[in-house]
């Protein structure tokens, strides 16, 4: 394997995390493919556990040999809560006046958590009357120049919270970027504990594109690749058509 500076070197990519309070080391940024869910660890390959077709001349193959399920679990970076939150309610009077029952956030440590108002927010579709929690990120991103992040809500997971995706341009903007939040119940009480994943860091190069309709010369593509298609059982996207994808 090359040394760490001729990698770095051949591949003039590195995403670099800089601690910002002071927190455990054990709740870093990791590599997705490092956190992948319980529930996706425990599903089989195969229906019944059997590597051969359904009887209807169908794959037997679970969303465990999806690739694309797989590079969406896989892609980019983890950042988790570095506390315990607790999430009760409580009643509160927001900014019009008006009294509300709404989450109420405790944190035993650094403050984990501060708020935006409804009024910041007031049409966006997650609203659930309630001002917007958001999660304090420790972490500073810098990335190569030219390369942004993508932030959005930890795919394929269950989790009490979903964070509202963005897009920074981490290559020029390298403060903590930190994470508007709402509950994926509303009424959800009870514990999210420290080493929860919030956010899926996902990298990509700015670049301008252009649309067009489809060709003939792609419809013909098309018919090509339903060939190859048609001429497994199993593995046929991987085998013909994916490409690897590697965060480290």
């Amino acid at each position: 394997m090359l040394p760490k500076k001729a990698r770095k070197k051949l591949l003039n990519k590195e995403i670099v995390f800089y601690k910002t309070l002071d927190i455990l080391d054990e709740y870093k940024p990791e590599p997705a493919k490092k956190s992948i869910p319980e529930w996706y660890r425990n599903t089989e390959n195969y229906m019944g556990n059997e590597k051969k077709p359904n009887g209807n001349a169908q794959t037997s193959a679970t969303i465990k040999k999806c690739m694309p399920v797989f590079d969406a679990i896989t892609a980019g970076y983890i950042i988790t809560t570095y506390a315990d939150i607790f999430v009760s309610r409580q009643t509160i009077q927001i900014n019009s006046g008006e009294i509300i029952t709404s989450p109420w956030y405790e944190w035993p440590s650094i403050e984990s958590i501060q708020f935006h108002p409804i009024e910041q927010a007031p049409l966006h579709p997650a609203n659930q009357n309630s001002p917007y929690p958001k999660f304090m990120n420790p972490w500073g991103i810098k990335t190569p120049k030219g390369y942004s992040i993508l932030f959005i809500p930890p795919m394929h997971r269950k989790t009490p919270f979903n964070i509202l995706p963005g897009i920074v341009d981490t290559d020029t903007y390298v403060p903590p970027v930190n994470f508007p939040f709402v509950l994926s119940d509303p009424e959800f009480e009870g514990l999210i504990p420290a080493g929860t994943p919030v956010a899926q860091l996902i990298p990509f190069k700015r670049e301008s594109w252009l649309s067009s309709v489809s060709t003939k010369e792609i419809f013909n593509q098309i018919i090509d690749v339903n060939k190859k298609l048609s001429s497994h059982f199993f593995d046929k996207y991987k085998s013909f058509f994916w490409h690897r994808k590697d965060y480290k």
